[in-house]
């Protein structure tokens, strides 16, 4: 009788397959009988526990560090292939989100960010000057032509400590800017640093869809990374943003002289936030000559592929973005990103003042790949009902449900 090879997930009979409790076993199938083999080799097995709450594609905000520790250590293949498993159960792992990102504000940031070539205390020596904040009409025409590319989402990043250290004039154009765009029927997302509560609801009220704001890297390891700021401040801005209504997009960079416990370590406080985030940005660090991480190497494709991995585990629903250092990936390497739970990509030349790969390239990925862009306005599985990035405007809710087929 005709056997058929196959992987299956279970540690008892394979009627009763559940991918949240159980260990993989090798089996070969009948027509009438699974014929059970020796149990596959897993070091670090993910599910210890039989508890639904533990069980593989669980949404919870309780994970331990020593759990996501077992996660991030699991060998690299098993660790893709329960991944892929998770992003299945919670997504359409053939539709990736296209945002475009813009610098409308560059250089003489405040901020003693080590990766970052926009502060000003290394502008000697990384020779980039200040820039003065774009015009509105410039920046309308930038999000015309991301949107006729095919992005569906806009980006705009101002080197800004916060909005509090510049003036109403420029406070409120940013907030024209988020209204004109919104009406082009993109989602909308700024990274403007730190927001009060009032701020956050400013934003909200213009439409802004989404308030970028990355943890960067573990608590212990962000002292290293800035002296201007603190690990609370950056939570308390996401706090804002989140009660705001806001959808919240918050992740890290990968690559900055850190350890493996400090990137457990940020996927740990993101997966533990109140309400994981709606979008996860991995990014990988692109060392700006100048900078203090000048010199420092970049991490490789697989680093970011177990992290990509980790994040999906730990948080099913959100929207993990394959973001900075994408342009030293090979297809292959995005290939196994896309499989392993990311779900967005930055297209475009350019993110803030690093390169990036061209649209052509990302076009023909796609095609490759078989994969299809995200429609704007998906309402996040993730985060809350209120900041989940749905439609809020009718004319962004027409013909939304047809997009997405």
């Amino acid at each position: 009788m005709f056997r058929i090879a196959r992987l299956c997930l279970s540690t008892g009979s394979c009627s009763e397959t559940s991918l949240g409790t159980a260990l993989p076993c090798r089996a070969l199938w009948t027509s009438s009988v699974c014929q059970h083999a020796e149990p596959a080799v897993s070091d670090q097995p993910i599910e210890a526990s039989t508890s639904p709450a533990h069980a593989l594609g669980a949404i919870r905000t309780t994970w331990t560090r020593e759990e996501v520790h077992q996660v991030y250590d699991t060998p690299l293949l098993e660790l893709v292939f329960r991944a892929a498993t998770v992003h299945r159960m919670h997504n359409d792992p053939r539709m990736v989100q296209r945002c475009t990102l813009l610098s409308i504000k560059t250089g003489g940031c405040p901020e003693t960010c080590t990766y970052c070539s926009q502060s000003s205390s290394w502008r000697k020596e990384t020779g980039l000057k200040a820039e003065k904040l774009m015009d509105l009409e410039e920046v309308y025409q930038a999000a015309v032509r991301a949107r006729d590319s095919g992005s569906t989402r806009f980006c705009m990043g101002a080197a800004w400590r916060g909005p509090s250290q510049v003036g109403k004039g420029q406070w409120n154009r940013v907030l024209d800017m988020v209204s004109r765009i919104r009406g082009l029927g993109m989602e909308v997302c700024t990274t403007l640093g730190m927001l009060t509560p009032e701020q956050a609801k400013q934003l909200r009220e213009a439409g802004l869809t989404a308030y970028n704001h990355n943890l960067d890297t573990s608590p212990e390891y962000y002292s290293k990374i800035t002296s201007s700021r603190k690990y609370e401040d950056r939570l308390d801005t996401l706090d804002s943003v989140r009660k705001a209504g806001i959808s919240v997009c918050a992740g890290g960079i990968i690559g900055m002289g850190e350890g493996s416990m400090d990137r457990v370590g940020l996927l740990h406080q993101l997966a533990t936030l109140p309400e994981h985030p709606e979008s996860v940005p991995i990014n990988a660090l692109v060392a700006v000559k100048g900078t203090p991480l000048q010199d420092q190497a970049p991490p490789s494709a697989l680093d970011i592929i177990r992290c990509i991995a980790t994040a999906r585990i730990t948080m099913p629903r959100s929207v993990v973005r394959l973001s900075a250092g994408r342009l030293n990936f090979s297809r292959s390497d995005q290939a196994l990103c896309f499989m392993a739970g990311a779900n967005s990509i930055f297209d475009g030349d350019k993110l803030l003042t690093t390169p990036n790969n061209e649209r052509n390239e990302d076009l023909e990925m796609f095609e490759t790949l078989g994969l299809r862009s995200r429609p704007a306005f998906l309402p996040y599985a993730s985060g809350g009902e209120t900041s989940n990035g749905g439609c809020t405007l009718p004319e962004e809710a027409h013909g939304l449900q047809q997009a997405a087929l």
